[in-house]
């Protein structure tokens, strides 16, 4: 309950203070084509549930009749003002809107479109088990998801062979763990890293030291070493297909 009262409240505050803003880059993404600023992107939240996440547009019109689900810096479907929008990460503001109806949660494990939660092992649908955030662990460990998956050939399988085995791994020791003095802590992050991505990952890497998690895991999360292909937790091998 008193969760739910804190993305209420934090929720609201945050679409009344960023409307001048909001209104101002909405302007924008709708002149450069004349089409809607929004994006409403089908997601996978509690109990498997769908819901319609509303994002700011940064990409071109049906640019999801691809089929590519995950997206690279220099996918050539973001736009002008898409890129703008993604650095500054402004298509998560418009996501307040569903913390209000309470379709997501202000901290918790990103949901994820029904193609990839069809591919969870039976571990990985822990995750499912609790609202969606708009920020957690993997958000800030991976804020720069975009340029890893920029040089490869299928950003969708780089994305479960490099992401997905250590984002899910974040998202369940977020859940095994969670509390409200660590969701303050990964929301106090989480404006960090806006100005200073470094600075944020060591204090996301502090907090999983205190909360023991396994020294791969710690290796990983620091960001000091490439990336390496990894089975998802609650499989033995790599995914090789996706």
């Amino acid at each position: 309950m008193m969760i739910r009262l804190r993305d209420l409240i934090v929720s609201l505050l945050a679409l009344i203070i960023s409307s001048p803003i909001l209104l101002i880059v909405c302007f924008l993404v709708w002149k450069q084509d004349r089409h809607s600023p929004f994006y409403i992107a089908e997601r996978v939240g509690r109990n498997g549930d769908t819901f319609s996440m509303v994002k700011l547009r940064s990409m071109i019109i049906n640019a999801d009749s691809s089929g590519v689900d995950s997206t690279s810096s220099e996918d050539n479907r973001i736009t002008a003002i898409g890129h703008f929008i993604r650095k500054y990460k402004l298509d998560e503001l418009t996501q307040m809107w569903n913390v209000l109806l309470g379709d997501m949660s202000l901290v918790g494990p990103r949901p994820n479109v029904k193609r990839e939660t069809n591919l969870y092992s039976d571990l990985e649908k822990e995750l499912l088990t609790v609202r969606p955030g708009i920020t957690d662990f993997s958000s800030i460990i991976f804020s720069d998801e975009g340029e890893i998956l920029s040089d490869k050939a299928d950003p969708d399988l780089a994305y479960n062979q490099l992401i997905r085995p250590w984002k899910s791994r974040l998202g369940l020791v977020y859940i095994n763990n969670k509390n409200f003095y660590i969701d303050l802590k990964i929301l106090i992050i989480t404006s960090i890293a806006i100005i200073n991505r470094k600075k944020a990952i060591k204090l996301i890497h502090s907090i999983l030291k205190e909360i023991e998690c396994s020294p791969r895991l710690l290796s990983v999360s620091s960001r000091e070493e490439e990336l390496y292909a990894y089975p998802p937790p609650g499989l033995d091998k790599i995914v090789t297909h996706r």
